[in-house]
């Protein structure tokens, strides 16, 4: 039985109204011609979605065929969503605002056939002025939203935050958001694509149809109390060789930031599954006789229990890490 190392997947890139071409221009994603690109999921254990390993003896098989084959091998200590890899990471490239949407919460996904998904953003670019909608200004409630989205008024109840490259925000389900035009997003999300969208800014296609709004279910989900929520306030460590700040310690996942310095070695361990991501700098990351070369935008899934991970910095390299927790044993 071949032995897990650190992997890499293909990407999948995804067709949206409000997408761009900036995948390629800033992560030398290889886009279809013409096309305005909005996602690339990196990793993603999906149906009809599932990513495929592009590099060592497994290269050609998918992250579904890891955990229908090799589960424990990927998943260590870590506990499954439904018999799916729990994560699930993409990058956004806004040229255009998203809809206003919301996710389902755990208690409501069920009832209304969908799925709970709590999600992270780390902006990676923003143009100036670039901003995103994270819950409601204070007072909002159902009614109030109700007729705002009916008078098309709704952007004047949001909350906004303007962002720059490297602000970061917690999204729990049932929190309304949008985000902005000019705004590239790294994504950490549970593994579930249950959106539905209140607002989609009186938007149409090139044949001049609007998408499908969910009003119903949106407003069944949105919880009216999430209101005015901060980016994330952490602050780098203070370390001349390797510096850290804490994201994110959701009962969904864990995610921490990292910043190492040119020319330094180190080495990590982990009892569950963990995708780094590099935002900026350049790493080499070895692991089992297998080596990736990493440059921003590139994921590479580390499977629990190898005996020794490498990471070597060949500039400064800023970089995320992303785990579900590992349960009790």
């Amino acid at each position: 039985m071949e032995s897990l190392y650190p992997l890499t997947f293909e990407p999948i890139l995804l067709e949206r109204i409000w997408g761009g071409r900036k995948l390629e221009s800033n992560y030398d994603k290889k886009l279809p011609p013409h096309v305005p690109i909005g996602e690339s999921w990196e990793v993603s254990d999906r149906p009809g979605a599932e990513s495929i390993i592009a590099n060592g003896p497994l290269q050609g098989l998918t992250l579904r065929w890891l955990m229908e084959h090799r589960r424990q091998s990927i998943m260590g200590k870590a506990k499954d969503m439904n018999g799916r890899f729990p994560l699930l990471v993409k990058i956004l490239d806004a040229r255009e605002g998203l809809s206003v949407q919301v996710h389902p919460p755990a208690n409501l996904a069920a009832s209304l056939g969908g799925e709970s998904k709590t999600e992270m953003w780390l902006v990676t670019h923003a143009d100036d002025n670039a901003h995103i909608f994270t819950g409601f200004k204070k007072g909002v409630t159902r009614e109030t939203f109700q007729k705002a989205i009916e008078e098309k008024q709704v952007p004047p109840l949001l909350h906004c935050n303007y962002v720059k490259g490297g602000d970061a925000t917690l999204i729990p389900s049932g929190g309304v958001h949008s985000l902005g035009a000019g705004t590239m997003v790294f994504e950490f999300q549970e593994n579930s694509d249950t959106t539905y969208r209140a607002y989609d800014w009186d938007r149409v296609d090139s044949q001049g149809n609007s998408r499908e709004l969910h009003l119903e279910e949106a407003l069944k989900s949105i919880d009216f109390n999430y209101v005015e929520p901060p980016l994330i306030q952490s602050k780098f460590s203070r370390n001349k060789t390797l510096s850290s700040r804490f994201l994110v310690n959701d009962p969904a996942f864990i995610c921490d930031e990292y910043q190492v310095q040119k020319n330094q070695r180190f080495y990590i361990t982990t009892t569950v599954p963990v995708i780094l991501g590099i935002i900026s700098g350049e790493i080499i990351l070895s692991g089992n006789r297998q080596s990736l070369h990493l440059k921003p935008g590139c994921f590479a899934l580390l499977p629990p229990g190898l005996e020794k991970t490498t990471i070597e910095s060949i500039s400064k390299t800023n970089y995320l890490m992303c785990q579900p927790h590992a349960t009790e044993s």
